[in-house]
């Protein structure tokens, strides 16, 4: 029997007791070895913590903005950028991929437009603008960093709710992304109940073993003892 009834409920526990590195561990024993996104993609404030549903959205590079297109779509400013985002639910997260690290994929009126709507935050691989106004509000921006060049001419989103990668990552529509300090790591849908009651318990465990340690116990004798270090 898990500790939660709904995801609401699961992510303010994670909030509070876990952290990325005992969740990729867990994984990381279950066999899910390939589930931490790029280390480049940092939080815009390291005290940011992410965690959510994901809503994978397909970006490309695009290199001439008002020229004519077999596909009507790719004749929109931003393809389809702004149905992805009116399309997020609560406790979803953007994160988008496909395109060059060479613009920014989001910035202060996309957090403003996220928050409205209850999304938990955005996932980039590439790069996020508009920081200074973005930090007052509170929402968790994961990318490699603070870059103003914008999308516009540059790229379009081709595509939403489709499965993408980020690295070795495959992230599918309704998978888990749990991101702090040390980085983002997507749960696989049908893993979440395991790797989180897991992760539960082996972070309470490390806690013991850290009290064991702080009273003069060897790492090797802790690690014998409790299996965890």
């Amino acid at each position: 029997m898990t500790l939660w009834q709904t995801d609401q409920e699961l992510f303010e526990i994670a909030r509070v007791e876990l952290f990325t590195a005992v969740v990729g561990d867990v994984m990381d024993q279950i066999g899910l070895q390939r589930q931490f996104l790029l280390p480049q993609i940092r939080p815009l404030r390291e005290d940011m913590i992410l965690i959510g549903r994901a809503m994978p959205v397909l970006e490309a590079d695009t290199f001439a903005e008002r020229d004519s297109h077999v596909n009507p779509m790719l004749s929109k400013s931003f393809g389809m950028m702004l149905e992805a985002l009116d399309d997020l639910k609560p406790h979803e997260i953007y994160v988008c991929s496909g395109s060059s690290p060479s613009y920014a994929l989001w910035g202060e009126l996309m957090s403003t437009r996220a928050m409205k709507l209850g999304a938990a935050g955005a996932v980039l691989n590439g790069y996020s603008r508009d920081t200074r106004a973005i930090l007052p509000l509170g929402f968790p921006v994961f990318s490699y960093g603070s870059y103003a060049q914008d999308q516009a001419p540059r790229g379009k989103v081709l595509d939403f709710r489709v499965p993408i990668r980020i690295g070795d990552a495959l992230i599918r529509p309704g998978d888990v992304l749990f991101g702090d300090v040390d980085g983002v790591c997507v749960i696989p849908h049908e893993a979440v109940d395991e790797v989180f009651t897991r992760a539960l318990e082996k972070a309470r465990g490390e806690k013991v073993v850290r009290t064991a340690i702080e009273s003069g116990m060897s790492a090797v004798e802790a690690f014998t003892k409790y299996n965890i270090m």
